[in-house]
């Protein structure tokens, strides 16, 4: 593709991109020289809870916006993804997901990087959960550096930032205190100081702040005044000074975040500036929103967990939903994985008859970083999920029997993608289809239009039984003698009645699968009430 398509791209990550090559163009201009610094994307995650879907998807898109300035310099720039955990805040609650709750208490303030790990199984809980986050990012093959704030703090890292901070201090209260209550700004701090006592993050007030010495002075929780260095993870910041601290010591170019934190961008951006950088480039999403529409929290758990997603589908579906309008509010419940599912596969095959303009609008292009595969699907998920409900079947074994039959000498073999989404519908089938199955009795117009439907599909010439288009016209054709008044109600009859269900995929399709005389017999059972 030539460099013209990516500048005129209106794909989202395009249109990020090229913010950050004006950024660059900005400090050019300004006599800045980068010094063959890379241009450095960044990705926050908060452990006081397991990872959730939420914090994959900032790191997807991000890495999507990434490649597509890669495709803009040609590659030319080096670039830089930071995973960073906020894991030496204070843990403020209980998470009501893990085990061995009462033992967490005690450790109420403390630095996540200081708390037991509830698991047992690493030497803390911000250890335990960022390993989590570092294991499911690394199984979708995301390139990567992760960075904890604990070490970054307690390893000098930040020190230069920090004293340049308490220089500062006056113009940094000066920002924040506008953005508080009353009553808080009474109180207010930047920094946080860890107690030498009892070990917990304290938020107090300053009694003073040497920027000569690099010292700050407060009453500890003994009641007595204690003076501590800003440096060397004595002290920690404020969550709002916090995030513009770490954009100017690391330098970030680019960031997305939710938008909860939509209001706060200006005060990270000034307070970066105040410590000596530009702010990055951006970009605020919406959140995720569960299925009684309040947003996911990682301590509540009311979220689909990326394992959960790919118990029932793929991960480049997952994708898929996550570049999808991230402007937009949206429900991540389990009941839009079929869609996302149907909606990749059908992308993906529409990708190969595509030219290079119409593929840059197309998600699997941020999906694959430019390079999708061609195996695609020939049968659809949500057709798979009704030939299970219809063939009852247990494993995806049984599925292909009718597969074989509807694609002349496929195997799973031949087709790894079909074999792994009938797998996926079995499961999905099992334990969010089945369940919720409600049949009903026809009335007297739809009884007879599927007994008359019944004996058409018998009378069926083998060499169109699997002719999806021939069927769906006989189905209409049914529906019209039928004199239907809207033949929607035709077709949303014969789900209900046949399947336990209000709609599905053409049902000429799934008679084309399932095959004519099963599908006729299925309708014969349907109307002996066998399912009621």
């Amino acid at each position: 593709m030539t460099h013209d398509l990516y500048m005129s791209a209106k794909a989202w990550p395009f249109e990020q991109a090229r913010l950050i090559l004006k950024r660059l163009d900005i400090e050019k201009k300004r006599g800045i020289d980068r010094a063959g610094r890379p241009v450095l994307f960044e990705t926050g995650y908060g452990p006081s809870g397991l990872p959730h879907i939420g914090t994959f998807g900032e790191v997807a898109r991000t890495t999507m916006v990434r490649h597509a300035f890669r495709q803009l310099t040609d590659d030319k720039i080096p670039t830089r993804l930071i995973a960073f955990s906020d894991d030496m805040d204070g843990m403020r609650k209980v998470p009501t997901n893990v085990p061995n709750q009462e033992a967490l208490h005690e450790h109420l303030g403390k630095p996540l990087t200081d708390v037991p790990d509830p698991f047992g199984t690493h030497e803390s809980f911000a250890a335990h959960n960022n390993a989590m986050l570092c294991d499911f990012l690394d199984g979708f093959g995301f390139e990567y550096e992760f960075k904890s704030a604990t070490e970054e703090y307690r390893a000098g890292h930040f020190d230069e930032t920090l004293l340049r901070a308490v220089e500062k201090y006056d113009e940094i209260m000066a920002v924040m205190l506008p953005s508080l209550g009353e009553q808080r700004q009474a109180t207010y701090s930047p920094f946080l100081p860890i107690s030498p006592t009892t070990a917990r993050v304290l938020y107090v007030p300053m009694k003073d702040v040497n920027a000569a010495a690099g010292t700050v002075t407060f009453e500890d929780e003994d009641g007595t005044d204690v003076t501590l260095p800003v440096t060397g993870g004595h002290v920690k910041m404020q969550w709002k000074p916090d995030f513009g601290m770490r954009w100017a010591n690391l330098k970030v170019d680019f960031e997305m975040f939710g938008k909860d934190h939509q209001a706060n961008a200006p005060i990270y951006s000034r307070i970066c500036k105040i410590l000596g950088t530009e702010a990055p480039v951006q970009y605020v999403y919406e959140l995720f929103l569960d299925d009684k529409g309040e947003k996911i929290s990682k301590s509540k758990g009311n979220g689909i967990a990326v394992e959960d997603w790919l118990k029932y589908s793929t991960p480049e579906s997952l994708s898929l939903f996550m570049f999808q309008k991230p402007r937009t509010a949206k429900r991540l419940f389990f009941d839009v994985i079929p869609k996302a599912t149907d909606e990749y596969f059908a992308f993906l095959n529409a990708y190969q008859r595509q030219d290079a303009k119409e593929r840059l609008s197309n998600p699997v292009y941020y999906i694959h970083a430019g390079n999708p595969p061609q195996g695609g699907s020939p049968i659809s998920f949500a057709l798979l999920l009704n030939l299970v409900s219809a063939a009852n079947a247990s494993d995806k074994d049984i599925l292909w029997g009718f597969i074989e039959r509807y694609v002349p000498g496929a195997t799973p073999e031949d087709y790894p993608a079909l074999d792994d989404l009938a797998g996926y519908a079995v499961s999905y089938y099992e334990d969010f289809v089945k369940p919720n199955k409600v049949y009903r009795a026809p009335d007297d117009l739809e009884r007879a239009a599927l007994i008359d439907l019944s004996e058409r599909l018998r009378a069926v010439p083998a060499e169109q039984a699997t002719n999806a288009e021939d069927l769906q016209t006989l189905i209409f054709s049914v529906g019209k003698d039928h004199e239907f008044e809207n033949l929607r109600h035709w077709f949303k009859a014969i789900y209900e009645v046949c399947l336990g269900q209000s709609q599905g995929p053409r049902f000429g399709s799934f008679v084309a699968i399932y095959g004519p005389q099963e599908t006729a017999q299925l309708i014969d059972d349907a109307l002996e009430g066998c399912f009621i």
